[in-house]
């Protein structure tokens, strides 16, 4: 679910930059049978999504002007989207094998484990004038660790499936790619003024010295059991970050190898050049 304050009136003492934070439980046991079927049980989430996606566009395009205008996003506007993004989000991490728990067809989900935090702050002017190409960095990461990921999916899905739950470097590298996603869209549709960051993860410790942020995760973790968190901070070991290495250069190798198929099939002699399809996330 998406919690923390909304976009309208912003407290004097508020933090102006507080990064998007995602929680999911520890990896536990996974019903082999659901993951057999994961994607095939998400097609309904999938479809509502892409409606969803094409108002969520119209939206962001009204709150890039009312941004820019008032440097706040209209709490209307900033509610359906932090929703959406909630909403997208908790499909994601289903489907990323991340938990095995059948997402609500809701904006908000408060009883789901998988929940995402935004905090209204105000925005900076020139900062939403120029949002598409301060983004692009941060689009080619999250488009290749994305693509990357699904390019193995294969071979996670065939992991999970034998072993029956998730082993802990792949969670942790999944769940890296997965919020810095999210992270990468509430900055595309203006809910925060934070640049997207932590691909590699957080410093061991990087919460403890924030009384609010340590007050935060301890209503979080009682709202989610003993099990808590496991991605606030999300401390990466060493197996982790080389996957997420990994994710980057499938990620690569997959644009690579789309680029030459279409520079080949498009310039043989003697050959009518014929569109490239698209392939998405999914």
């Amino acid at each position: 679910m998406t919690e923390g304050p909304w976009a309208g009136p912003i407290p004097p003492s508020a933090p102006p930059e507080r990064l998007p934070q995602l929680d999911i439980p520890p990896p536990g046991p996974q019903r082999r049978l659901t993951v057999f079927f994961r994607l095939l049980l998400l097609v309904p989430h999938f479809v509502v999504l892409f409606f969803l996606h094409i108002a969520a566009w119209f939206a962001t395009l009204a709150t890039w002007f009312a941004a820019l205008a008032t440097a706040r996003v209209p709490d209307p506007l900033y509610r359906f989207l932090a929703g959406y993004l909630g909403w997208a989000t908790r499909v994601d991490a289903e489907a990323m094998l991340l938990v095995d728990r059948y997402p609500p067809f809701a904006l908000h989900a408060p009883g789901y484990p998988v929940r995402v935090e935004v905090t209204g702050a105000r925005l900076n002017r020139l900062a939403v004038l120029f949002r598409l190409i301060l983004l692009i960095p941060a689009l080619i990461v999250q488009a290749l660790a994305s693509s990357g990921w699904w390019a193995l999916g294969l071979i996670w899905w065939l992991i999970v499936l034998v072993m029956g739950r998730v082993p802990q470097p792949l969670f942790e590298a999944s769940a890296a790619v997965l919020r810095f996603r999210m992270r990468t869209g509430a900055y595309a549709m203006m809910l925060t003024p934070a640049y997207p960051k932590g691909f590699f993860g957080d410093r061991p410790g990087a919460l403890g010295t924030d009384a609010e942020e340590a007050e935060k995760v301890g209503r979080v973790t009682e709202n989610l059991g003993a099990s808590g968190s496991a991605t606030r901070p999300l401390v990466l070991g060493t197996p982790a970050t080389v996957l997420l290495v990994v994710f980057l250069l499938a990620g690569l190798a997959g644009g690579a190898s789309g680029s030459t198929s279409s520079y080949t099939t498009g310039d043989e002699p003697g050959r009518d050049p014929s569109p490239t399809p698209t392939v998405t996330d999914r």
